[in-house]
């Protein structure tokens, strides 16, 4: 991972997120691309006016935009001192997942990291917010920070799976590259309903990670319970897990475990980053 994208709002959530990063990556040689979206208003009619004002306000937009990333950047500079790291900056007007895109695509991105805010940072995600669209439309891992994340050694790295899906190369190796970078042991969780044994399509996939993951420390767990979300809860808790990677493609079938309904009930996903992995 050479190519780090960190869009910011220059919010204090954003500062976590950039922080978290720079932390993760404090030992590895790297390029941070800050980025900070303007969104396009959305406005009716398409008169000479209008588009005259457009683009007087994005100008004005900009222009600040470049000069707040400026401030950011030096900021950055002056208290993270470290040479492996260099910063690429670029304000930007566009749809905030287009522009995302397009950056990936351009910088060729090997990861986002965002920032989630709040206890409904992650179930938001499923919603539509920012860090959803990104995870849905733009097929780049990326390690959504919540607010709450202060960044620790990744001791452990939990990974969820039912083993219904076949393992792209592409995801694993991410997966592999985060686990080894770290020196972490890799926790590979299956949920079953009580009495539920695995079919043979799913026993081939168990055995194709568990070949796949031989030169790691890692471990298969099989957690059953009632609830989805309190098992995977319970084990997250028990073992102290520093990070949750999951498949993209996985994400309806962990809704549950992720984005719980009532926000008295979330604890541990408040605080733990979370790792999507990308085909």
């Amino acid at each position: 991972m050479k190519r780090i994208l960190i869009p910011t709002d220059f919010s204090e959530n954003a500062h976590n997120a950039i922080n978290y990063g720079l932390e993760l990556f404090k030992k590895t040689k790297c390029t941070f691309h800050i980025i900070h979206i303007n969104p396009i208003p959305p406005y009716s009619g398409a008169g000479t006016s209008v588009k005259v004002s457009s683009v007087m306000l994005k100008e004005k937009v900009l222009t600040q935009s470049k000069k707040d990333l400026k401030k950011l950047v030096d900021f950055i500079k002056e208290h993270h001192n470290n040479e492996l790291h260099s910063f690429v900056s670029m304000a930007k007007y566009d749809f905030f997942t287009d522009g995302i895109k397009k950056e990936v695509e351009d910088k060729e991105i090997d990861l986002i990291i965002m920032g989630t805010k709040g206890a409904s940072g992650l179930k938001k995600a499923a919603m539509g917010s920012n860090t959803g669209d990104v995870i849905t439309k733009v097929k780049c891992p990326l390690l959504a920070v919540p607010e709450n994340s202060v960044y620790r050694r990744l001791k452990e790295i939990a990974f969820p799976t039912d083993f219904h899906i076949a393992y792209d190369i592409k995801v694993l190796d991410t997966l592999l590259e985060m686990v080894s970078m770290n020196n972490s042991v890799l926790r590979v969780v299956h949920i079953s309903k009580k009495g539920e044994v695995l079919r043979e399509e799913q026993n081939r996939n168990k055995d194709f990670l568990h070949d796949y993951l031989r030169d790691i420390d890692h471990s298969f767990h099989t957690l059953t319970g009632v609830k989805l979300e309190t098992s995977v809860q319970c084990f997250i808790e028990s073992r102290d897990i520093d990070m949750m990677a999951m498949v993209a493609k996985n994400l309806n079938y962990f809704q549950r475990i992720l984005f719980r309904p009532t926000v008295e009930e979330i604890s541990y996903h408040t605080d733990i980053p979370f790792l999507v992995l990308h085909e």
